[in-house]
């Protein structure tokens, strides 16, 4: 049994250093790849590649340290071409229904959500590629007052009104469910 017993703490010995190895392989690999990014950083840097080529490709071609907000208008004006939210014209016998029991003629158009998600991320790839906050065209007023104005109108266009939630009212609301709850004793 000596024997045995021998051989099996050689085979540890044998089995430790293996393992010691591969940790050792392991963590020089670990150290040599890129960690991988988020799915938020991934996409922040698709968007911010996309509206770099979008200006390489106006003619003529505008340097990003000359871009202004009308550029960044004219770029979300551009992407709705690609949309694919149905937005009912005035006209349209299905305007203001939310779910309309027919096909109609009216535009696909980049839904309100995605155009603030694709501003808020442009506006920090911005300042994290050496953009002053002080000069980012992505936080211009007027970029604010489109997108309010894409969402009140897609929200009209689809008879969905837009209603702020009001912190006010949460708030208030919390603090008496809290109060009375604290109120509560068990004996």
């Amino acid at each position: 049994m000596s024997t045995s017993s021998g051989n099996h703490g050689k085979d540890l010995e044998q089995g430790s250093s293996s393992l010691d190895h591969y940790h050792h392989q392991h963590q020089q690999q670990q150290q040599s790849e890129p960690i991988p990014l988020s799915r938020y950083e991934s996409q922040k840097r698709r968007d911010w590649n996309t509206f770099g080529q979008y200006l390489k490709n106006q003619r003529p071609p505008v340097p990003l340290s000359e871009c202004n907000c009308n550029h960044v208008l004219d770029f979300l004006r551009y992407l709705d071409q690609f949309g694919k939210t149905k937005v009912h014209l005035q006209g349209c016998m299905f305007y203001g229904q939310p779910e309309p029991p027919a096909r109609c003629p009216c535009p696909l158009r980049q839904a309100w959500g995605s155009l603030d998600a694709l501003i808020g991320r442009l506006r920090a790839a911005y300042e994290e590629n050496g953009g002053s906050q002080d000069a980012n065209p992505f936080a211009s007023g007027s970029i604010r007052v489109y997108l309010r104005e894409v969402r009140e109108s897609q929200a009209k266009a689809r008879g969905i009104p837009y209603r702020k939630k009001k912190k006010n009212m949460d708030q208030s609301n919390k603090g008496i469910g809290e109060e009375s709850s604290s109120n509560m004793h068990f004996s």
